[in-house]
C-alpha cells in the first residue's frame, strides 16, 4: 500500500511539473455494475462522486488520476451484493481530436462498505469479500465548453470480489465533471 501511495503522489507531482495544461475538478455520475465470471447476477445501479487531477503533456497525450466514492456490486435472487469502494483510477489519455480522448489505465479499489448477504432455506449469511480490488480501465472523454467534462468508462476487475467464489467487478461509469482551472 505504501508503494501505491508513493506512485500516486509521484503521478500527481508529475502532472503538475510536466503538463502543458493542468486540470483539477470534481465529477459525479452513475455506475452500472455486476460481477463477471459469476452466474445469476444482474446489474446494480449506484452513484460515483469525487475529484480528479490531470494534465495534457502535449497536443496528443495527457493523463488523469481520480479519487472517487463508487457504489458497486450486483443484484441476485438469494440476497444482496452491495459493495462500496474508494476507487483511484489512473488513466493515460490519447486525444483523437482536439476535445475527444481515449482513456486506458488501471484502478485500485479499497472496500469501505460491505453489505453482502445470502439467504438459503431461511438462513442468512454474510458473504466474505476481499478488501481490495484491482481493475483495468478503458474509456472515452469529451471536453466541453464551460470547463465541463463527459466521460464513459468500463472497468474490468482482475481479482475476485467474493473470497470463496468467482466474480470480478465489471462496471460501466457515466460521469460529468467540472474543471476549476
Amino acid at each position: 500500500m505504501k508503494k501505491f501511495l508513493f506512485v500516486l503522489v509521484l503521478s500527481i507531482v508529475s502532472f503538475t511539473v510536466f503538463s502543458q495544461e493542468f486540470d483539477l475538478g470534481v465529477k459525479g455520475g452513475v455506475n452500472f455494475s455486476t460481477l463477471s465470471d459469476a452466474s445469476g447476477f444482474s446489474n446494480r445501479t449506484g452513484f460515483v462522486l469525487g475529484g480528479f487531477i490531470g494534465g495534457k503533456f502535449n497536443e496528443d497525450w495527457g493523463g488523469q488520476v481520480d479519487i472517487l466514492y463508487s457504489q458497486q456490486g450486483a443484484e441476485f435472487d438469494l440476497g444482496k451484493f452491495n459493495t462500496d469502494y474508494i476507487t483511484i483510477p489512473a488513466v493515460l489519455k490519447y486525444y483523437i481530436a482536439k476535445k475527444i480522448n481515449l482513456q486506458l489505465g488501471t484502478q485500485l479499489g479499497i472496500l469501505i462498505k460491505n453489505d453482502t448477504q445470502q439467504t438459503v432455506n431461511s438462513l442468512t449469511t454474510k458473504i466474505d469479500t476481499n478488501n481490495f480490488d484491482l481493475s483495468g480501465v478503458a474509456g472515452l472523454g469529451i471536453d466541453l465548453p464551460l470547463n465541463l467534462r463527459l466521460e464513459g468508462r468500463y472497468s474490468f476487475g482482475f481479482l475476485d470480489v467474493p473470497r470463496l467464489s468467482n466474480g470480478k467487478n465489471a462496471v460501466v461509469t457515466l460521469s460529468v465533471g467540472l474543471s476549476f482551472l
